[in-house]
């Protein structure tokens, strides 16, 4: 078995440009979905933190 970590000192090849084109899109894709979840969830500490301050404002 070759030893993986000989390859670490060789020159970096060329991605083709499919390969590049849909991990780009995959990346867009995960980003998106993740901006998605953020926008139709709780942000916990905004909450807390605005509830603690309107506490603290009527006390």
């Amino acid at each position: 078995m070759e030893n993986p970590f000989r390859q670490i000192n060789q020159p970096l090849k060329e991605v083709p440009a499919e390969l590049k084109g849909k991990v780009m899109h995959d990346i867009a894709m995960a980003k998106l979905f993740m901006e998605l979840a953020e926008l139709f969830s709780y942000n916990l500490g905004y909450i807390i933190n605005s509830v603690s301050n309107s506490r603290k404002e009527n006390t």
